[in-house]
């Protein structure tokens, strides 16, 4: 709500500005020409087995997302308005089987039949920068949400973009508040996800230069207040070898050191990885590479909040660009060190276009927790040597053309084996997402 207040008070200003009349006169025209509204209709089966008589979680839900954004009023300084709406409802849940994140769950601990949440950022373009200031959905390696479950997660705050290169695109942001999936109001806590500590605010700034064809470095840094700060350097290159060959190489490291009140314990953690891929004509092979550096594990943006039950908790964010992070596991334990073999399929010759199957193996090891500072929230989820691998399936089509295109359909499944010493035991985990967008506007 703090965020929408700053909102209000921005407007009166924004209104008395000389451009106003200029506004009223000729500028909405174009400024609803500009507007897009989208509809999006996710329906997700999610069925997560356990072992060692941890409880499983399941359930059927229906996601009906509808996201607002206006064009811009003409003039030096341009003004819009996003907008959002999002639903959640339950198809087929029950109490013994909550918590998946796709669903509340109530006081009597069954799911809740439905849910539903809106928010609003307003937004202030001067050439080709643009500030955001409210709800939104910031999506950068060192602080982003995501849209894993049914509704997506937003963050309250500011956000800024400027692209006034072709090759230069820069990123800043100051944010006081997020929700999970499964919570409805704007007020939400920002978290180190795996210490369970949290934040009262966070900012990031960085940015991506394309430097020559196909070659980009990213540069990010963020502080979450008194738990870190973190940085983010990132070199990716893509490399056409003639026909339909391709290949590619990226580069990534994490350096993430504790700051302030340090509510998260000591930090001093350097995270590394690298993929190598070859695409020949449908087929696609990679490589990936990842080593964690430190005492304690590799940790990132989580949003929500602990009610007084704790049923509805932190949810994990999407500022993890790791090339072994996959359906289940990040592989991000302290010390560890990981492995990935992937193949990726196109169905496009079988006379099936926007049909591909993917299928990779991760295993990691060296992992020890034994070293984890006393006190510290990471302290007790590792053993002195601990592994685990995880091997991910997945078939997606994408309906190409016709009344129903951009529909998707994507069946995935993951396989997690550990041993006592890795923390999350064995799991198998099912997931059939269909995604429906709609262009209204």
């Amino acid at each position: 709500m703090r965020a929408f207040r700053s909102v209000l008070l921005v407007i009166p200003g924004l209104l008395a500005m000389p451009t106003h009349e200029v506004v009223a006169a000729q500028g909405w025209d174009s400024t609803i020409e500009e507007s897009r509204l989208r509809l999006l209709l996710r329906n997700s089966y999610f069925n997560r087995s356990k072992t060692e008589g941890r409880r499983d979680s399941r359930d059927w839900t229906q996601g009906i997302n509808l996201d607002f954004a206006s064009g811009f009023t003409p003039g030096t300084l341009g003004v819009g308005l996003d907008a959002f709406l999002y639903q959640g409802l339950k198809l087929d849940a029950s109490a013994g089987k909550a918590g998946t994140g796709n669903l509340p769950v109530r006081d009597d601990g069954a799911p809740a039949d439905e849910y539903a949440k809106a928010g609003a950022a307003l937004k202030l373009r001067v050439s080709k920068t643009e500030l955001k200031v409210g709800e939104q959905r910031p999506d950068t390696p060192v602080f982003g949400v995501s849209h894993f479950r049914i509704v997506p997660q937003t963050a309250t705050g500011l956000s800024l973009r400027s692209q006034e290169r072709d090759d230069l695109v820069l990123q800043a942001g100051h944010f006081i508040s997020a929700t999970s999936p499964v919570t409805t109001n704007t007020d939400g806590d920002l978290w180190a996800v795996m210490a369970g500590v949290t934040t009262p605010r966070a900012d990031y700034a960085g940015g991506t230069w394309q430097w020559a064809p196909g070659l980009s470095l990213a540069l990010y840094g963020a502080r979450f207040e008194d738990v870190w700060h973190q940085g983010y350097a990132s070199l990716d290159g893509r490399f056409a070898l003639g026909g339909e060959r391709e290949s590619g190489v990226n580069l990534t490291l994490y350096r993430t050191t504790n700051t302030g009140e340090a509510r998260a314990g000591d930090i001093d953690n350097l995270t590394l990885g690298t993929s190598a891929y070859l695409r020949l004509g449908n087929h696609r092979f990679l490589l990936g590479l990842q080593k964690v550096q430190g005492d304690t594990p590799f940790d990132y943006l989580g949003v929500g909040e602990n009610d007084r039950n704790g049923r509805n908790g932190r949810d994990q964010g999407a500022s993890i660009w790791l090339p072994n992070s996959a359906q289940f596991s990040d592989f991000n334990g302290p010390h560890e060190r990981s492995w990935q073999l992937r193949y990726d399929y196109s169905f496009a010759d079988w006379g099936l276009p926007g049909s591909s199957m993917m299928v990779r193996y991760i295993e990691g090891d060296q992992i020890d927790g034994s070293r984890t500072p006393a006190g510290s929230p990471y302290a007790g989820r590792y053993g002195a040597d601990g592994s685990h691998r995880e091997t991910n399936l997945e078939f997606r089509y994408v309906v190409a053309s016709g009344p129903a295109k951009g529909l998707s359909v994507r069946l995935r499944q993951a396989w997690h084996r550990a041993d006592a010493g890795q923390g999350p035991g064995d799991l198998d985990d099912f997931r059939l997402i269909t995604d429906y967008p709609l262009d209204i506007l």
